[in-house]
C-alpha cells in the first residue's frame, strides 16, 4: 500500500512538472505579438493623448482659452511644471505611439503575417504616415527633439535633432509613403481603427497631412511651403465622410477620454472660458448648442477661480463615452486651402469658397444643418468679404472656433 501511494504521488508530481512551465506565461502581457495589434494600439494611444483633457498631460483646451478652470487654476495661469505636464504629453507619443509603430513595422516585415508584397507596402506606408504625424506633433510642440537616435532602448539619452532638419526629413518620409500607397489594394483591414483599411482614405489623409505641414512652413520657408502645398492640394480630404476619426466604445477601457476625465471620475474642474463664449455669442454661432450645455454661453473668466454652477460647461455630446476622437477633418483642410489661395499658391477655387466650405463642414459635422451654416455665413461679421481683419484674422478666428475640442491643433494654429 505504501509503495502504491508513493507511486501515485510520483505520477502526480510528474504531471504537475509538465504543466508548471505554462504557469510562467503571462497571457495578459505577451512577449510576442502580431504587428497589427501594435499598430491598433498606436492608433488608440495617439487618439487618446490628443483627445484627453487630463490635466496631467493635455491642457491645450486651457491654453487656447476654450475652457478655463474652477478651483485648481495653476494650468490656466500657465504653470505647467508643477505636475510635469510637458513630460505627460511627450512620453505617450514616444513610448505608446512611436515605439509601437516602429515595432509593428519590424514585425510585419519578418513575421510573414502579410502574404502579398503590395499589402505589406500599404501597411508600411500607413505606419510611416502615422509616424510622421506623431513626430510632427512633437516638433510643433517642443521644437528640437530626439529623432535620428530616438526609440533605441540602449540609448536612454539620445541627441536632440534640429527641428527644421526633422521637418524636412518628415516631408521626405511622407512623400515616400504616399508614393508607396496602392489605393486599390488592402491595408490593415479591421486592425485599422481609423479607416478600416481603406487605402484611398489613407492616401487623402497623408496628402492632407502634407498640406498641413506645408502650411506650417509659410513664414519660415515660403518656397518649400508653396511646393508642398501645391503638390498635396489635389488629393486632400473631400468631405466630412473622409475625416480621420477614432471611434470610442460605450464601455471601459475603450471610452472617450473626456468621458473618463469628467464623467466617470465625477470631476467639475472646467467651465467654458468667456474668451470663447463671448466670440460665439457675438457671432450668434449655431455650434453653441453642440459645443456647450447652453445655447447662450456664460463663460468664466480665464485664469481665475470660477464657480462650476455659475457658468456654461462642455456639452453632453462631447462627454459621451462614444464621442469619437478627431485626428484630421475636412474643415481644417479647407481653411488651409483658403489661406493658400490668399498667399498666391496655385490651388483651385477662391479663398471665400474654401472658407465657406470649411465653416459649413464644421457646423454640419457637429450636428447643424447646411441652412444654419448658410445663415451664419450671411452675417456681415462672418462673411468672408465683410468680416473684420486681415485674411489671417478672418480664417484664424473661424479655425479657432472650428478646432473646439481639439486643443492641440487650436494651440498650434
Amino acid at each position: 500500500m505504501k509503495k502504491t501511494f508513493i507511486y501515485v504521488i510520483l505520477l502526480v508530481m510528474a504531471a504537475c512538472t509538465e504543466d508548471l512551465t505554462s504557469l510562467n506565461q503571462d497571457l495578459k502581457n505577451p512577449t510576442d505579438v502580431p504587428g497589427y495589434t501594435l499598430f491598433s494600439n498606436a492608433e488608440k494611444e495617439l487618439a487618446d493623448i490628443l483627445t484627453s483633457t487630463n490635466v496631467n498631460n493635455n491642457i491645450f483646451r486651457l491654453l487656447v482659452q476654450h475652457w478655463t478652470q474652477t478651483t485648481y487654476i495653476d494650468e490656466s495661469q500657465y504653470n505647467i511644471t508643477t505636475r510635469g505636464i510637458p513630460a505627460g504629453f511627450w512620453t505617450p507619443l514616444y513610448r505608446d505611439v512611436l515605439r509601437d509603430l516602429k515595432e509593428a513595422d519590424s514585425i510585419i516585415q519578418v513575421s510573414g503575417e502579410v502574404g502579398e508584397p503590395v499589402i505589406l507596402a500599404n501597411q508600411r506606408a500607413v505606419i510611416s504616415t502615422l509616424q510622421v504625424y506623431a513626430y510632427s506633433v512633437l516638433v510643433n510642440t517642443f521644437g528640437n527633439i530626439p529623432y535620428t537616435k530616438a526609440l533605441n532602448i540602449n540609448n536612454v539619452s539620445p541627441d536632440y535633432d534640429d527641428a527644421a532638419t526633422i521637418y524636412a526629413d518628415l516631408l521626405t518620409r511622407l512623400n515616400t509613403a504616399i508614393g508607396n500607397m496602392d489605393q486599390t489594394a488592402e491595408g490593415f483591414g479591421d486592425a485599422d481603427l481609423i479607416y478600416g483599411g481603406d487605402m484611398a482614405k489613407w492616401f487623402m489623409f497623408a496628402n492632407s497631412l502634407k498640406l498641413k505641414m506645408g502650411m506650417r512652413l509659410v513664414d519660415v520657408d515660403p518656397a518649400t511651403a508653396q511646393a508642398t502645398v501645391e503638390a498635396a492640394a489635389r488629393n486632400v480630404l473631400k468631405s466630412n465622410a473622409d475625416n480621420a476619426t477614432f471611434a470610442y466604445l460605450a464601455a471601459p477601457p475603450n471610452t472617450n477620454p473626456v468621458w473618463v476625465d469628467l464623467v466617470q471620475s465625477g470631476r467639475q474642474d472646467y467651465v467654458i472660458a468667456s474668451t470663447l463664449g463671448n466670440v460665439m455669442n457675438t457671432l450668434n454661432d449655431p455650434r453653441r448648442t453642440f459645443y456647450f450645455d447652453a445655447d447662450s454661453v456664460a463663460g468664466g473668466k480665464y485664469g481665475q477661480s470660477n464657480s462650476y454652477a455659475a457658468f456654461t460647461h462642455p456639452s453632453d455630446l462631447i462627454t459621451d463615452p462614444t464621442f469619437p476622437g478627431l485626428l484630421m477633418d475636412y474643415a481644417e483642410v479647407e481653411f488651409f486651402l483658403a489661406e493658400a489661395v490668399e498667399r498666391g499658391y496655385n490651388v483651385t477655387g477662391t479663398a471665400a469658397e474654401h472658407y465657406n466650405n470649411a465653416v459649413t463642414a464644421s457646423i454640419v459635422y457637429w450636428g447643424g444643418t447646411p441652412a444654419q451654416a448658410q445663415a451664419y455665413l450671411a452675417q456681415p461679421t462672418v462673411a468672408y468679404a465683410t468680416a473684420a481683419g486681415t485674411f489671417e484674422q478672418k480664417i484664424g478666428i473661424q479655425k479657432w472656433l472650428a478646432y473646439y475640442n481639439r486643443g492641440y491643433d487650436a494651440w498650434t494654429e
